[in-house]
């Protein structure tokens, strides 16, 4: 019997610290405290904050009472997923997001997103991720693209996904400082986000699965998490 093996891609950048943190936190630490040498084995003490690299953002990061990382079904991590590439039409502008028009084209091509999927923006903002001022902004002057909020309407509203994933540092744009779809759309309808996503090019538009590796941190607001999505073999 041959068994069909499904591509395996990591949207995962690697946590160490010379990620790009949002500004002023900071990143991972890493300290030795046995060594194979010495103990017999070797373990470190890791120290970070819980939304550093690739991470998840559970609904209580921004809203009161909201699911915490432990408490998201275990069903709504292993899910459908469509990719909308924005990056050619933004090109490199920060301060692009993604519109209703993005919605209706991508819907026009590949048919309607459906419920219980989770929608990956790409904006192209993944080439930069090694490079703090393209990938945040200046220092102070945060710019980055995100999903727009009439978009995310669209997305949470009517077509009833149960997340949001992108290649940036936020969901939100950049210069959308007072964070409107985390506020407003997402995390109070209960989504969950992924941030600091790679390799969002590697994926179609449609028809790939993602198993978000998620630590199950009692009372988390979020956690680093292995985004892996799963292509079946053609």
């Amino acid at each position: 019997m041959k068994i069909s093996q499904p591509h395996v891609i990591d949207l995962t950048i690697p946590l160490d610290a010379s990620i790009v943190m949002w500004p002023g936190v900071s990143a991972p630490d890493a300290e030795t405290l046995v060594t194979v040498k010495h103990d017999g084995f070797f373990g470190r003490r890791v120290s970070f904050f819980e939304h550093s690299g690739t991470h998840f953002d559970a609904p209580c990061h921004f809203i009161e009472g909201g699911n915490s990382v432990d408490q998201v079904p275990v069903e709504k991590l292993f899910v459908p997923v469509v990719v909308i590439d924005i990056s050619q039409r933004i090109g490199l502008d920060a301060d692009g997001v993604l519109l209703p028009e993005d919605i209706h084209e991508f819907e026009r091509v590949n048919g309607q997103i459906p419920a219980g999927s989770a929608v990956l923006l790409r904006t192209g903002w993944e080439e930069f991720n090694k490079d703090r001022e393209k990938y945040a902004g200046a220092d102070g002057d945060l710019r980055f693209p995100g999903f727009g909020v009439d978009a995310a309407k669209i997305l949470v509203n009517d077509r009833g996904v149960v997340g949001l994933g992108i290649d940036t540092l936020g969901i939100d744009s950049g210069i959308a400082r007072d964070f409107p779809v985390h506020l407003t759309v997402s995390h109070p309808k209960g989504l969950w986000h992924l941030e600091n996503l790679q390799n969002l090019k590697r994926v179609p538009a449609v028809g790939a699965w993602i198993f978000v590796g998620v630590l199950p941190l009692v009372g988390g607001s979020g956690s680093p998490a292995r985004v892996i999505a799963l292509v079946n073999a053609s």
